[in-house]
């Protein structure tokens, strides 16, 4: 034992000795984040060969013409020499992306404007899917959220009230305590959140599409999304209790109507009163 600790000692203090330990130290580390840490989904996991060629050639024929042949994006340069994007980049967007922009009909733009509104989609669920899969297949990026992160009915109260807490703190500066949405700068708005199905609320908070910020998983989970959509779909179906919303646009609606209807009504009568009063009936 003294011989083997006596050796070791010597060892030690050989030049290469603390290389030899930095390198054991990186292939432990490597070793362990390796195991541990979550793998990014590519689009071999979520869809065939065959799924990516269709979505290559429905790409060519309705996509390509503003982002690229190959989803690199189309430059532009304007009268001042300045430089623009015709259409962005899509390489690394994700899969989660082309289903939000094509799923809400937001994508292809029917003509050029400061943010692209929601309408009826162009592309069945399929050919969605194929568009996907197609950029995801280009690098990795945000993916589609599986079904268990978006059973928003499977929340219970206290989830509900944490969903309801982060959405007050950090969505209604744009989309309104109870997301009927509002204006923004420059001709862009928030939509209103009602009627949007949970799965785009996800995407939305995953890659931020127009101006919103992106909330990736790492900021918030997808346990904390879930929670974020329960409170948006349950406060979207709660009745009007004081009757007619007005678009729950807040104290607005309430001033609007003080405005019009009732001190309106007021001013008719006094009006009618002036007209129909004693003395105006007198020569």
């Amino acid at each position: 034992m003294r011989f083997s600790v006596r050796t070791l000692s010597t060892r030690r203090r050989h030049p290469l000795a603390g290389l030899l330990v930095l390198a054991v130290g990186l292939l432990i580390t490597g070793g362990l984040y390796a195991a541990v840490a979550p793998k990014a989904a590519t689009a071999e996991e979520t869809a065939s060969t065959s799924d990516i060629e269709a979505g290559r050639q429905l790409f060519l024929v309705g996509c390509a013409s503003c982002h690229g042949v190959n989803a690199q994006g189309v430059v532009t340069e304007a009268a001042d020499g300045s430089a623009g994007n015709y259409g962005p980049p899509l390489i690394g967007v994700g899969a989660a992306a082309v289903d939000f922009q094509v799923g809400t009909g937001r994508m292809p733009m029917a003509q050029t404007a400061p943010q692209a509104p929601r309408k009826a989609d162009e592309y069945t669920e399929e050919e969605t899917a194929q568009l996907a899969a197609y950029i995801a297949s280009l690098a990795p990026g945000p993916q589609i959220p599986e079904e268990r992160y978006l059973d928003w009915e499977s929340v219970d109260e206290e989830g509900l009230a944490e969903g309801g807490e982060f959405f007050r703190t950090n969505c209604t500066a744009c989309h309104n305590s109870v997301g009927a949405g509002g204006a923004l700068p420059n001709g862009r708005y928030a939509p209103s959140l009602d009627g949007v199905e949970a799965k785009h609320i996800y995407e939305a908070m995953q890659t931020g599409p127009q101006q919103m910020p992106v909330f990736s998983d790492d900021v918030i989970t997808p346990e904390e999304k879930l929670k974020v959509i329960a409170y948006i779909k349950t406060i979207s179906e709660q009745p009007n209790y004081g009757g007619v919303s007005g678009g729950s646009l807040g104290p607005v609606v309430d001033g609007v109507w003080a405005w019009l209807v009732a001190l309106g009504s007021l001013v008719g009568f006094a009006i009618w009163i002036g007209w129909h009063g004693t003395r105006t009936k007198k020569r």
